[in-house]
């Protein structure tokens, strides 16, 4: 009995949510941890609990913590019987891994390739600093799905502005992991460009893999996995097998009878698969009738020219093995090799046209045979059928003329899968995840047949819906544009155009949004649908104005303006296509109403704006373009009440923002600006470092809307008085470019807190030199009311001539704004020397969430409260301020 596991609270709760089918970077939202600590947490549950994938971690979640042995392994997903022999290919395989980056097992199917691959993955585990992970491609039926297998079994979600590999390497970067790909030969066109970029950007990860034939990809190294040896005298691997698995259906083999055992594993050629199936029909044939079976010619060489010359003894097994079979168990066998993943007993029947509970029968009846693989699973008993086994059911289908017909009754279940999946009940990712495979293999057969066109569209759009609400963003775009070529109507076909033009915006990629929306235009137009088509353009040009920063190939000014006035041009006088036009039009002037009015001086109206449009976003049902808004809408609301002092609501927004699913992976620079202007030193040195890997693996794009956290966290840096990493991020901030509001705005705010820390008032006042009203563009969106108060502080603490007017035109300008309210009451307090006025802003500090201030005020104020102050600062892991001048200006 094993010892009992020690699962740390925070396990627990990784556990729980991992239950629940969240990604990596749901559960870092939901927990506020980075996504790099929930990943160490999953490998460590992995190990601890001996599972091999998520899928099946996921099962032990409603089991309590601390069952189960604590050694850590590395098992065979969904087998039960142990490894037995080959301690010369494992020491093999095992200095090939240690010695290249990417080998591949190869061999025929049936030979042990996963067993092998496994067994030396579970032996080398302590050796990879973060972990041995698995990824089963046999489900994966489209090439360019295997980015998306690797990451589900990862447990990391798309990062915006990449596709799934991109996201896959930027997550493996710095990363020393195994990472096990098993059955990569009908998808070996996806594995072999996916591994060429990830051994290419990620230096510390090694690849395993299983395959028929090798991959032909740079860094390859190939061990040809031999059938298992067959030494004479019955002392080899293939007799300890079988001698195993006849044990272990409860017919031990005497050692007297090994030279027979010998005998047929010799006839099998030492294929592990075929041995496994003789040995499972022992306990009904014996000995002698499996010698008699394995004699027959016609069961021997069944397949003709169709079977590959190394599978022949593999494909006889088979052959023996379904002849023994009842006729009903034998249709079945057949008709359940169209589930691309585990299926239940209700989902056979269904699929099968059998009642239920005769259905339930015949399963048990394959699984004795070895035909099937049983695993208990929370929803119901869950079956699979090995692959090998999988595609000779297949063929028989095609034999039986029954083919087309099994595969649209598989179609049409999964279409009503979809349809029920589409009500989003509580445990739909749990139930997405049963039947994802499945959708996308039955999607990828009836996408090529024209009779069924109209139900492989049906199930593209219930398929890029619910991939999208499982945060698959990449993989949803492709199904939306996939709905749109299938689409019988030129209408349906615009519309799921506009779709994917929303998810690529959610996914930051500004050409296929621009792209996708002018294509829906012409789709528009084809079913004469004039007014979609000019606010498809009007929309196009929106997004060339509007989302600039997202575009690799940005469009010209006169192209979205030529747009437009084609827009203009096919409205005709219908009111709602005039109506986009203008917004179109309007988008080019100024981005939303809430930029009007901040930019018109009306920093409180835009901050009422930017919440009701929240408010009205958030009863939208989840849809792409809903997402798109909010995802915006969010971090215009964020801003918005950074300009009017409102740090607790920025943050709560802040953290909203950058907790959504489809940015947890990357994080959002909104609360490094929060937590920048608070002083909050260790949340931004925390955020800084996913918002640095983030940009590092984007490629360092010159994103100037990046600047403001850049600089904030720039300034955290001086204020600890850490001045090479200032120098670091002042590099970052030079590589993103210096637009006018870095100079008049956030720029000259953060420049001007560090400089009056460092008590250099007079250096900070010339910083921020230019009046307001000279550069009110720049400063009259979120860094007004700051500037303005900082520059009052700066002209009092600096003595400059005309301070006290300074500080009179301040107030009228910040009223109502906390913050910056409670920094002109100072800079006026130190200007008439009143400590107790002084001393009052502390209290006005702290109840705005301004900590920073708070503890500056108590340092300013000298004596006992500086002393206080200074102890305050360190604990805020900040460098001591200079000391206060004395204040002479008026």
């Amino acid at each position: 009995m094993g010892t009992a596991v020690e699962i740390s609270p925070r396990e627990a709760e990784v556990l729980e949510l991992v239950g629940a089918h969240l990604s990596n970077a749901e559960i870092a939202a939901r927990l506020v941890i980075s996504v790099r600590t929930v990943e160490s947490h999953v490998s460590s549950l992995l190990r601890k609990l001996e599972v091999p994938d998520r899928r099946a971690l996921a099962r032990r979640a409603p089991e309590p913590a601390g069952a189960g042995p604590s050694r850590p392994a590395l098992v065979l997903p969904a087998t039960l019987t142990s490894f037995v022999g080959r301690a010369s290919e494992r020491a093999e395989l095992a200095e090939k891994i240690s010695a290249h980056r990417q080998v591949t097992a190869t061999g025929p199917g049936g030979v042990g390739k996963t067993r092998l691959a496994l067994a030396v993955a579970a032996q080398a585990a302590g050796e990879y600093a973060d972990g041995v992970w698995f990824v089963d491609l046999v489900p994966v039926t489209d090439p360019d799905l295997v980015a998306t297998a690797v990451a589900g079994a990862l447990g990391l979600g798309e990062r915006p502005g990449r596709d799934m590999t991109a996201s896959v390497v930027a997550a493996l970067a710095d990363r020393h992991v195994l990472l096990v790909l098993d059955n990569c030969e009908h998808v070996v066109d996806g594995v072999a460009p996916f591994l060429e970029r990830l051994l290419a950007a990620c230096p510390a990860v090694t690849v395993l893999a299983t395959s028929r034939a090798r991959l032909m990809v740079p860094f390859e190294r190939v061990y040809p996995v031999p059938p298992l040896s067959l030494a004479a005298g019955g002392d080899s691997d293939a007799v300890a097998l079988f001698m195993e698995r006849a044990a272990a259906v409860g017919r031990p083999l005497d050692p007297p009878l090994r030279g027979q055992v010998a005998a047929i594993c010799e006839r099998l050629d030492g294929m592990a698969l075929a041995i496994e199936l003789a040995a499972a029909r022992y306990p009904m044939l014996g000995l002698d009738g499996i010698t008699a079976a394995l004699s027959h010619p016609l069961r021997m060489l069944t397949g003709g020219s169709r079977a590959d010359e190394r599978h022949r003894s593999v494909r006889a097994a088979l052959d023996w093995s379904h002849a023994l079979l009842d006729p009903a168990d034998r249709a079945l066998l057949r008709r359940v090799s169209v589930f691309a993943a585990p299926f239940t007993g209700a989902a056979a029947a269904e699929v099968t046209g059998t009642e239920e509970g005769l259905v339930v029968d015949l399963l048990a009846r394959l699984a004795e045979q070895s035909l099937l693989v049983v695993t208990p699973a929370p929803g119901g008993t869950e079956y699979r059928a090995l692959e090998t086994i999988r595609q000779y059911g297949t063929e028989r289908l095609t034999e039986a003329g029954e083919l087309a017909e099994a595969r649209s009754r598989h179609l049409r279940w999964c279409l009503a899968k979809a349809a029920a999946l589409a009500s989003a009940q509580p445990d739909w990712r749990a139930r997405f995840d049963l039947v994802a495979d499945d959708l996308r293999a039955a999607l990828a057969w009836a996408a090529g047949r024209p009779e069924l066109r109209e139900d492989a569209y049906e199930l593209a759009r219930r398929l890029a819906e619910l991939t999208f609400t499982r945060h698959l963003v990449g993989e949803s775009q492709r199904h939306y544009e996939q709905a749109a070529e299938l689409a019988i109507d030129p209408a349906d076909s615009a519309s799921m155009l506009r779709q994917a033009a929303a998810v690529a915006g959610c996914r930051t990629v500004g050409d296929d949004m621009y792209r996708l929306l002018r294509a829906a235009a012409e789709a528009a137009r084809r079913a004469g649908d004039t007014v979609g088509a000019a606010a498809d353009l009007a929309a196009a040009a929106t997004v060339a104005f509007r989302f600039s920063p997202k575009f690799v190939r940005h469009p010209s000014g006169e192209e979205a303006l030529a747009l437009i006035v084609e827009a203009r041009g096919l409205a005709g006088g219908d009111p709602a296509a005039q109506a986009a036009v203008a917004l179109a039009e309007a988008a080019v002037l100024a981005d939303a109403l809430a930029s009007a009015q901040s930019w018109a001086g009306e920093t409180f109206a835009a901050a009422a704006t930017a919440r009701r449009r929240i408010e009205l976003l958030s009863s939208v049902p989840v849809s792409p373009t809903g997402t798109l808004e909010l995802i915006d809408a969010l971090g215009m609301v964020t801003e918005a009440e950074l300009g009017v002092g409102d740090l607790p609501g920025a943050r709560r927004w802040a953290r909203r923002l950058a907790g959504h699913p489809s940015l947890a992976e990357v994080g959002h620079r909104a609360p490094l600006m929060v937590d920048a202007l608070a002083g909050d030193a260790g949340e931004v040195l925390t955020g800084s470092i996913l918002l640095l890997s983030a940009w590092r693996g984007a490629g360092s794009p010159a994103r100037s809307g990046l600047g403001p956290a850049v600089a904030g966290v720039a300034m955290i840096h001086g204020l600890r008085g850490d001045h090479e990493a200032r120098r670091e991020w002042q590099q970052v901030l030079n590589q993103l470019g210096a637009p006018p509001e870095y100079f008049h705005g956030y720029g000259a705010v953060f420049d001007a807190m560090l400089l009056l820390h460092r008590g250099q008032a007079r250096e900070a006042l010339r910083r921020m030199g230019p009046e307001p009203r000279q550069v009110w563009k720049w400063v009259t969106w979120i860094w007004h009311h700051w500037y303005v108060a900082l520059r009052a502080e700066a002209a009092v603490l600096g003595g400059s001539p005309g301070a006290r007017d300074r500080v009179a035109e301040a107030r009228a300008v910040v009223a109502g704004n906390p913050v910056c309210a409670a920094i002109v009451e100072r800079a006026e307090a130190l200007l008439d020397g009143d400590q107790e006025a002084l001393l009052a802003t502390v209290k006005a500090f702290d109840a705005a969430g301004c900590r920073y201030q708070s503890v500056r005020t108590m340092v300013l104020a000298g004596g006992e409260h500086a002393e206080r102050g200074a102890a305050a600062l360190a604990g805020l892991g900040l460098a001591p301020m200079a000391p206060a001048p004395a204040t002479t200006a008026e």
